[in-house]
């Protein structure tokens, strides 16, 4: 394994020489090593900071004054799928730069799960010379487990590959843990792959505790970021783990985990968003709402901050960021206040680029290439998509959604039929859900029922289904869901709702299926404008799409539902709609 002790921070010969170009000064600034606020001017040459603290901002050639307010670290998320924010990666820079994100940790795996190699490389190709910063990690399942059809599949090798790329900083959540338990030797060869390039290997592993978890952190597996119950944070940590406090938009946990950041554990804790629907980026902001969210429910905002620049930093051995401090790079936010953490400007590299929530830089949009016309489904007809009734009497599963959660219930119910088969039974909420192979590789349709999205009337679908990324779509009525799947084939994927036969309304996604190339906020208006459509047949849950998006992913438990057809996610294996 390499070396991975701290190494210089300054790798530029002679930078701390230049002359200063930029010096903020009259600033509060945050230490992190000693979690304290400092009075001090920094000073900037060559893209990093050289001084902290007058009076060395003599002579700079600009100035700019922070007027006693508090300047910090730019916030690093280190858990994040920026696919999730249906942004293509200059398109979510733009977003979240205003909001004092300067670099993220990003795992492609919704790309790779539709294009592959293809798929990871183009969102390297995309970020390149922006004025942010997008480190990747290698995803390790691809696909997820074999109980779906993805578009791609990545073994040992070719993550390997990735990983000789100084921007793939990890490998990627590990989410078969069952495989890993098992000591499956394909899923052994990628972690091993990660430890031979002296990379950090992240962790995905819902209500895993005793020897079960024992066994996967002993795989070098050190964070988790689906952690739901305080008793299970504190275990993960306990095993060794960084506890990845997740708050994005269809899970939220902060409220729940953070009583397990105390003063002995605050060091081994990150603030993550995880998935992020972009109407929550553009209307309530990036990870400045969630540090808010933490101050709000008694973090300390020293500690909370800490969580999103250093912690961050140092879990992923990106040694010269994460803090105000001579020799780091010069992402910078300057804060109205402590408590509010909303940026009044946002300093990448020592330039100013963003500044009252405006950015100040312009971010050009850049060619998708070969990431388009990714939906290859077959051929739709009712046929297809009927559920043939149980013996009289018989109970069947059925997919119980959890509020503000990915976990899902499984559930025993009596079916509703006529004419001989299972029908959607709006007035107990019992909606059909169609799963369609969408990659071209055999067009299999998995059927089931999912209780909990509310709809009275109409349809709703999406190509958008975690992780495989096939269409996914629920109903009540086969007509519209037919309507709502045939749209979203017809914009070369995206989201759909449908009602009286017809689509009423449609988010194009055409890059890879997942992401638009539209700014941030034409895709939240576009968002917005579906889930009004969604809300209007009686959709519940607070983002009904990412909802949905998650009800076709086989290593949450407890029941999802594939192309393949219905998975019990414990025991890793197809399951028949009628109980035994």
């Amino acid at each position: 394994m390499k070396d991975t002790a701290t190494p210089r921070r300054c790798d530029a010969k002679g930078e701390r020489d230049r002359p200063a170009e930029l010096a903020i000064r009259n600033a509060q600034v945050l230490d992190v090593f000693g979690d304290v606020w400092r009075p001090a001017d920094v000073t900037i040459a060559g893209g990093r900071i050289v001084a902290v603290g007058p009076p060395h901002s003599a002579g700079a050639a600009e100035t700019f004054d922070a007027r006693g307010r508090p300047l910090v670290p730019g916030f690093i998320d280190g858990h994040m799928h920026i696919e999730s924010t249906m942004l293509t990666p200059e398109g979510f820079a733009a977003a979240a730069l205003p909001h004092g994100t300067t670099a993220v940790v990003a795992d492609p795996h919704e790309i790779a799960n539709v294009l592959g190699i293809p798929g990871v490389r183009y969102m390297l190709a995309a970020a390149a010379g922006l004025p942010f910063d997008a480190f990747f990690t290698a995803p390790s399942c691809v696909p997820s487990t074999s109980l779906e059809t993805a578009g791609a599949r990545l073994e040992a090798p070719d993550l390997a590959r990735l990983l000789a790329d100084a921007r793939v900083v990890g490998l990627a959540e590990v989410m078969n843990y069952p495989a890993v338990l098992a000591g499956d030797p394909a899923m052994v060869a990628k972690i091993e792959a990660a430890r031979a390039a002296g990379k950090p290997v992240d962790g995905h592993a819902p209500g895993l505790r005793g020897e079960d978890l024992q066994r996967y952190a002993a795989w070098g597996i050190d964070s988790d970021h689906e952690a739901t119950a305080l008793d299970e944070a504190r275990e993960k940590l306990a095993a060794g783990m960084f506890l990845m406090i997740r708050e994005g938009s269809a899970a939220r946990n902060l409220r729940t985990l953070l009583p397990a950041v105390t003063a002995g554990t605050r060091h081994r804790c990150l603030l993550v968003t995880d998935d992020l629907a972009p109407t929550d980026l553009v209307e309530r902001g990036h990870l400045d709402a969630v540090l808010a969210a933490a101050a709000a429910n008694g973090l300390p905002p020293t500690w909370a901050l800490a969580m999103v620049t250093w912690n961050a930093a140092q879990r992923f051995r990106l040694w010269d960021r994460g803090a105000v401090a001579p020799g780091y790079r010069a992402d910078l936010a300057l804060l109205e206040d402590e408590r509010a953490f909303r940026p009044a400007a946002v300093f990448k590299d020592g330039r100013l680029v963003a500044r009252d929530g405006a950015l100040c830089t312009p971010i050009a949009r850049r060619l998708a290439g070969d990431t388009m016309g990714t939906v290859r489904a077959g051929a739709l007809d009712a046929d297809r998509i009927r559920l043939r009734a149980p013996a009289p009497g018989r109970l069947v599963r059925a997919i119980g959604l959890v509020p503000e959660q990915i976990v899902t219930e499984a559930l025993a119910v009596q079916p509703a039929v006529r004419e001989g088969q299972v029908v959607a039974d709006p007035p107990r909420d019992l909606l059909k859900l169609v799963v369609v192979e969408r990659h071209g590789k055999g067009g299999g349709i998995g059927v089931g029922l999912v209780r909990g999205l509310g709809l009275r009337a109409g349809a709703v679908a999406s190509s958008v289904a975690h992780d495989s990324h096939n269409l996914i779509a629920a109903g009540v009525d086969d007509r519209d869901l037919l309507a709502a799947l045939g749209a979203v084939c017809e914009t070369g994927g995206g989201l759909a709702v449908a009602a009286g036969g017809e689509a009423v309304a449609a988010l194009p996604l055409p890059v890879a299926g997942l992401m638009s190339p539209e700014p941030a906020a034409a895709v939240a208006a576009g968002l917005a404008k579906a889930t009004a459509a969604a809300r209007e047949l009686g959709a519940a849950p607070q983002h009904p799409f990412m909802t949905l998006s998650f009800l076709a992913l086989p290593v949450i438990p407890a029941l999802r539902l594939t192309d393949l057809g219905l998975v019990d996610v414990a025991a890793q294996r197809l399951v028949g709609l009628e109980l035994p």
